[in-house]
């Protein structure tokens, strides 16, 4: 087998008849795929003879991922895993909510007292954060209260319980994956524009679909101020191009699908693609000019116009 250049902990095989045998491995956690039944029985077999290894059958539990599957598709979900977080927190029996976090909430470092016990809230903060592999739901709310972590207040105590009190309304939800005759890779993504109170940074969002499965998305806070909305937006397509890129390089070396020209759709009707991009309509960008003030701003001579 070889090993994958884009994720080391990706094996794969493909034999002279176009079938393949995949293998992912994690620690001591394999988990062996593919469509050449034969040669999984003999790297089965192998695996055997060589280590002292136990096979599991039908894959239905993998590092702390729930795993069903049927003849309408594989849906991957972590409701264990979020019901043994709302137990250790106490709360089971608290009241859920529609929504994550609450838009009208803008959380700054310094906001209220500070917690007695930070460490509680950076431990409960990282098994959300592992929460989040099946539940792009909770991607942002968890990436704002990741930037507290050093002096976490009352305040971001109480963001993370009422992200709690949202799982607590969908403890089993997850993310399906089903055949829908194509393997098609678009990717979408968004920015706002000097969000953070703070600092004034925005943050750039992605997610990627194959073929009209989500398979991968991020929320993250930018590197830089952004002196425009224009400028954060084309940030959030480079992070979002990165992780294109990337995937193209896996596809290309499982040979999944065919090799043809990904998507990269900005949400705001502007279109890009790796190898085209395309000029959509004009809109407006605010620009910068003052990072400290902008959210005070009311004149209309500080908009600019550009077309992308």
């Amino acid at each position: 087998m070889l090993r994958s250049t884009a994720d080391h902990s990706v094996f794969y095989h493909h034999n002279s008849l176009g079938q393949c045998i995949y293998l992912v491995v994690y620690v001591d956690d394999i988990v062996i795929t593919g469509s050449d039944q034969d040669g999984i029985q003999k790297l089965k077999q192998h695996l055997f003879t060589h280590f002292q290894t136990k096979d599991l059958g039908k894959l239905k539990y993998f590092l702390g991922i729930e795993i069903a599957q049927s003849s309408s598709g594989v849906v991957l979900s972590q409701r264990k895993y979020a019901l043994d977080i709302l137990e250790e927190t106490g709360m089971l029996d608290c009241k859920p909510v529609d929504t994550p976090m609450d838009p009208n909430v803008k959380l700054v470092p310094g906001q209220g007292e500070p917690l007695g016990d930070p460490g509680r809230y950076r431990r409960l903060v990282g098994k959300l954060n592992y929460l989040t592999i099946t539940r792009p739901d909770i991607s942002f709310p968890v990436s704002v209260v990741s930037q507290f972590l050093q002096s976490p207040c009352d305040s971001h105590w109480d963001a993370v319980i009422r992200i709690l009190r949202y799982i607590k309304s969908t403890p089993g939800q997850g993310v399906l994956y089903e055949n829908r005759g194509h393997t098609q890779v678009v990717g979408y993504t968004d920015a706002d524009w000097a969000g953070s109170p703070t600092d004034r940074r925005s943050t750039s969002g992605y997610c990627v679909f194959i073929g009209g499965n989500l398979i991968s998305w991020k929320s993250k806070k930018q590197d830089v101020v952004a002196r425009s909305s224009a400028e954060a937006e084309y940030r959030a397509m480079a992070l979002a191009t990165c992780e294109l890129i990337w995937l193209r390089h896996l596809l290309q070396e499982l040979r999944f699908g065919k090799d043809e020209q990904m998507e990269l759709i900005y949400i705001r009707n502007t279109f890009l693609s790796t190898k085209t991009m395309v000029k959509g309509k004009g809109r407006p960008h605010l620009s910068a000019w003052d990072a400290s003030s902008t959210s005070k701003a009311r004149s209309p001579s500080i908009y600019t116009y550009l077309t992308l």
